[in-house]
């Protein structure tokens, strides 16, 4: 993989991560387009190193929001910080389970199957249609919408459902309010990358000697810098209800790799 691909592949993954069309769907699209081939560690390597770069820029932008999170953590009365913190434990346990549970499964469907991928793609179009034209009584994040909203993370594992897209969506059909519903969405997957990202150093013996370290540097600055711009980006159009300008581009993108799978 030269620099350009990995600067590319970083643009890729930190505007897709926030924005609802997909990461993994767009990173496999992008990966048959410019014909990049990995092996099975250097492309473990290269995704973990763009999540982290994405799981950072998320940090930095909720930054003030994470600090009253362990603000309240410590301190000594039961507040809307440890309420918050139990939501979010709570919405990780569908991701963690099957992530533990289908690993195998699931790392087979990160192959190139665009049309899986196109399948996917038309679903999470159908998810964030429905959110911005269906109207329901305004709820807050309890215990319970959270769980709910953990499962449309784990469903999301599949290439080609947005994560974003599809807890936010939730969230927002379930009567969430807009902007409360996409910083949930974004704070909530941390602890997730993180996690994941410690497990697969321990799980693979990675030779850093044998990688481009730095294709993995680009990559993860163009990841980080572009994640900036998305996650902002993203919240003002949660607050707009303009998601369905992106169900328009999910739908087109999977009819296009329809149409160029099976030419």
């Amino acid at each position: 993989m030269d620099y350009f691909e990995a600067f590319l592949l970083g643009i890729v993954q930190g505007l897709t991560e926030f924005l609802p069309i997909s990461s993994s769907g767009h990173i496999e699209i992008s990966k048959v387009i410019l014909g990049t081939s990995f092996n099975p560690n250097e492309g473990l390597l290269f995704t973990i190193v763009l999540h982290f770069a994405t799981a950072i820029s998320t940090l930095f932008f909720f930054r003030k929001d994470i600090l009253n999170i362990f603000k309240g953590l410590f301190s000594k009365n039961w507040n809307e910080s440890k309420k918050f913190s139990l939501s979010i434990l709570i919405s990780m346990i569908p991701a963690v389970f099957i992530g533990l549970l289908y690993e195998d499964f699931i790392n087979s469907l990160f192959n190139g199957n665009l049309i899986l991928v196109a399948a996917m793609l038309y679903i999470t179009g159908l998810l964030l249609f429905l959110s911005d034209f269906l109207k329901f009584k305004q709820k807050k994040i309890t215990y319970k919408n959270s769980f709910i909203i953990g499962l449309a993370q784990a469903i999301a594992i599949l290439p080609g459902i947005s994560r974003s897209g599809a807890t936010i969506a939730t969230s927002v059909i379930m009567g969430i309010d807009r902007e409360k519903a996409a910083r949930f969405s974004f704070i909530m997957v941390i602890p997730l990358i993180f996690g994941s990202m410690f497990k697969s150093m321990i799980d693979y013996d990675f030779d850093l000697e044998s990688f481009n370290i730095i294709s993995l540097l680009i990559g993860f600055i163009s990841a980080f810098i572009t994640g900036l711009f998305a996650c902002k980006w993203m919240i003002r159009l949660v607050k707009s209800s303009k998601l369905y300008y992106f169900s328009i581009y999910c739908w087109i993108v999977g009819s296009i790799i329809v149409a160029y799978s099976l030419n």
